[in-house]
């Protein structure tokens, strides 16, 4: 299965809330870990996948996250990073985001939970948790470029 490319519309489509916490669920989901692993992506969204489920998954270093119907709570200290994205092939941008944040989702078994993030994982929930709402990184950046034979070209 492949990652599905801008601007196919199925990544402009809000996602539906998760109300089976089943084996189907753990199938999605690992089906997710395998290709962000495969595409050496920090992160993907379920729909990125063609599931139309709030469903993300986030790596920013050796530990996989499950976010499931996940809600950004608060956030604090804007800063402006550098972002990409696997639906999105050869485009950078320049996009301001919360530095942390606080998260409301739930687990593989329905489990309400709370996580407060920073750095690299909070840029990756609010990345994910736009691509759930249908908002591509390209909607927010404050500049967007192309890579070229690994050259940047505003």
């Amino acid at each position: 299965m492949e990652i599905i490319q801008y601007p196919n519309r199925i990544l402009r489509t809000p996602t539906k809330k998760v109300t089976k916490f089943d084996k189907k669920l753990k199938l999605i989901i690992e089906k997710m870990k395998k290709i962000m692993v495969k595409k050496n992506g920090v992160g993907i969204a379920a729909n990125q996948i063609g599931y139309p489920f709030s469903i993300f998954l986030a790596k920013p270093k050796n530990k996989f996250y499950i976010f499931i119907n996940p809600e950004l709570e608060k956030g604090k200290n804007e800063v402006i990073k550098e972002e990409g994205c696997l639906s999105i092939q050869n485009r950078w941008g320049l996009v301001k985001r919360f530095e942390e944040v606080k998260v409301k989702f739930q687990d593989l078994r329905g489990k309400i939970k709370t996580l407060k993030a920073k750095g690299l994982l909070a840029q990756i929930i609010q990345h994910e948790i736009d691509h759930l709402n249908g908002i591509l990184f390209i909607d927010k950046a404050i500049e967007v470029y192309e890579i070229k034979n690994n050259e940047k070209e505003a």
